[in-house]
């Protein structure tokens, strides 16, 4: 991983020369969640300007990162960036709250993350995932390996969108550290009052701590979805009774 971050922050420096100001990583790798068969490496560029010219430079160390199986930089001005923290909050205030400079200053250590919007983003988010997964299964094979598939790939984003319903309910600080997955999933399920079984098993086959082999697929896929559906409704109801 150290080996192929220094590539990625050499290529962008030879490529982008002084526009390039900060690269940042955040993400799995930075929490100490990283898993190599199912997590990303997540970079952050922040560059001078973002004019067309300044793309086309980063093309190639971008699409080289990409060919490591991970997603191209997220790129931003810091101009940019500080006027998308209000309708980016969920994803802005995680790597604010754990990230790791590569190159450069520090661009999170002043950004102010309004609170505003947040509420309205994590009920959109949770919806907007669940109309996914919802989809997803209805075109997808109904077999054990895709239907752990759908979950695996999903649960990292739902436990994601737990925390900050715990946050937009009032339950824990923007601040607080990231606690672990199963933690978040059972202080939710706890204040919810949803079955959290189905998200630790899929937890445990994605930590390779339990094998695809001794699980009901089916029947994790049932409890993993009206967890979903759960949560969607409890925060719906609970956030817009409040806002009242």
């Amino acid at each position: 991983m150290e080996q192929d971050l220094n590539a990625l922050v050499a290529k962008l420096k030879e490529a982008a020369g002084a526009n390039l100001k900060s690269v940042v990583l955040y993400g799995s790798a930075v929490t100490g969640e990283f898993h190599s068969k199912h997590s990303d490496l997540n970079v952050l560029c922040l560059l001078e300007r973002l004019d067309p010219a300044a793309l086309e430079e980063l093309n190639p160390p971008s699409r080289w990162w990409a060919g490591k199986g991970n997603p191209a930089p997220l790129v931003f001005t810091l101009e940019e960036l500080r006027r998308s923290a209000d309708v980016f909050a969920i994803e802005l205030l995680d790597i604010k709250s754990s990230h790791r400079v590569l190159l450069g200053e520090d661009p999170f250590a002043q950004l102010e993350v309004p609170m505003s919007l947040h509420h309205l983003q994590v009920e959109r988010e949770l919806r907007n995932n669940l109309v996914r997964l919802r989809q997803h299964y209805l075109s997808a094979p109904h077999d054990d390996k895709t239907s752990l598939g759908l979950m695996t790939g999903s649960v990292s984003s739902f436990i994601s969108l737990f925390r900050h319903a715990l946050i937009a309910l009032g339950q824990q600080s923007p601040a607080e550290p990231h606690q672990p997955k199963h933690t978040v999933v059972d202080r939710l399920a706890t204040l919810l009052r949803f079955d959290p079984s189905g998200f630790h098993t899929v937890l445990e086959v994605r930590e390779d701590k339990k094998s695809s082999k001794q699980v009901n697929a089916p029947a994790v896929f049932r409890a993993y979805l009206e967890a979903v559906a759960r949560v969607v409704r409890e925060v719906d109801e609970r956030l817009n009774s409040s806002s009242h």
